[in-house]
Order: C-alpha cells, then structure tokens, then sequence
C-alpha cells in the first residue's frame, strides 16, 4: 500500500498553499481597509478575500491541483485494477460439488 500517501501528500500540499494564499489576500484587503478607511470591518475584508483567493487558487494553484488529480486518478486505477483482479480470482474458483 505504498501507493497511498502520495495522494495525501499531494491534497496536503495544496490546501496548505491554498491557505496561505486566502491568509496573505485576507491580509492584504484588510491592510488596505484600514489605510482606506481608518478602521477594520473584518467580517466584510473576509469575504472579500475569500472570493478574491478562490479566484486566484484557480490560476495561481493550477499545477499543484493538477498533481493533486494526477495522484487521484492513478490512485482509483489501481484500485479498479486490483477490484477487477480479485473478480476474475473469485470467477475461476470452481464452486463445491
């Protein structure tokens, strides 16, 4: 079973640089916030940058949530290999008589 931490690797990656990237955009809208305005409206600088790092995520992270995928899909192959494999083991068993 060594395939299996790959893909926990991979999705870690990701959302470990995904959250960072909402961190610094949060960071960012909420510095600029208060210079603007004087004052910090949390609530309102965290949806902002939600959906401003949402939107980054899909440029910014494409590589690594196309590894991510890669990792995946491999992963589910191998197990439809193995799936298909212990069916046909289970087919060639001759039934008892």
């Amino acid at each position: 079973m060594n395939a299996y931490p790959g893909p926990v690797r991979e999705f870690a990656i990701y959302t470990a640089l995904r959250l960072l990237l909402f961190l610094a955009t949060w960071g960012v809208v909420t510095g600029l916030w208060v210079l603007i305005s004087g004052e910090a409206a949390l609530g309102l600088t965290f949806l902002i940058a939600l959906v401003l790092s949402g939107i980054g995520s899909y440029f910014v992270l494409r590589n690594q949530r196309e590894a991510f995928a890669q990792r995946v899909e491999a992963r589910a192959q191998t197990m439809s290999a193995r799936m298909e494999e212990r069916r046909a083991k289970e087919d060639d068993v001759p039934s008892g008589e």
